[in-house]
């Protein structure tokens, strides 16, 4: 990995942020009613589409199943017919259905708000099913904490964009980050939706360079040419 100063990396994550934004405009995420539901499309957004997954919350919303303590004491079977959409959904199920247990026993959001950030991933790291990159979608969108959420398109893009390897620890990736931009919530939520939204759109597989904000900071071509 390049060694980069703390100075450096802010400069150069303020302008990949800048050009996202200009590419892309604002995203506003994530797009929900309520935190909890915000929790529940973070576990099902695991391996799908967010379509797939709107269609697995609208279902639990017209059966009056939205609610913690009613996923968490409804059968599994009832579960995963309701949330068949978001694919993998007997897997999904137990695990909504964990988490849901979980945060009934704990009290909800407004007992776990009060928990420090550290504390507070380490119980959602601890939770059946729910990895690194679901429990910081959660404290950033659902607890409004100043987390970076890393996920695959994070990976791929900054890699081609010469600042990282890609296959770092998740915890390293996201501290770094953290380190290199101002500790806001909303930046940090408003990052990962614009590299969410160039890692689908724009730098995919096969990247789409011509249309590509970032190819004047780009070493993807460089190498590629």
């Amino acid at each position: 990995m390049r060694k980069l100063s703390k100075r450096q990396g802010g400069k150069w994550a303020a302008k990949a942020y800048k050009k996202l934004l200009q590419q892309h405009c604002h995203q506003d995420w994530w797009p929900a009613d309520s935190r909890f539901e915000v929790m529940v499309g973070a576990i099902l957004t695991q391996n799908t589409a967010w379509t797939n997954v709107e269609k697995a919350i609208n279902n639990l919303k017209a059966s009056n199943y939205l609610f913690a303590d009613v996923i968490a004491d409804a059968k599994h079977e009832s579960i995963a017919e309701l949330i068949r959409p978001s694919g993998y959904f007997n897997v999904k199920s137990n695990r909504l259905k964990k988490f849901c247990e979980w945060y009934v026993e704990k009290g909800e959001y407004p007992r776990l708000r009060y928990w420090s950030t550290a504390k507070l991933r380490q119980e959602l790291i601890g939770i059946y099913g729910v990895g690194h990159e679901t429990a910081d979608d959660i404290l950033l969108y659902a607890f409004n904490r100043p987390v970076f959420v890393i996920d695959s398109y994070t990976r791929r893009i900054f890699s081609r964009l010469g600042v990282i390897v890609g296959t770092e620890p998740y915890d390293e990736l996201r501290v770094l980050f953290e380190s290199q931009l101002p500790n806001k919530q909303k930046l940090f939520g408003e990052y990962h939706a614009l590299v969410v939204r160039h890692g689908k759109h724009v730098c995919k597989p096969k990247p789409n360079c011509k249309n590509c904000g970032l190819d004047s900071i780009c070493k993807f071509n460089d190498k590629h040419a």
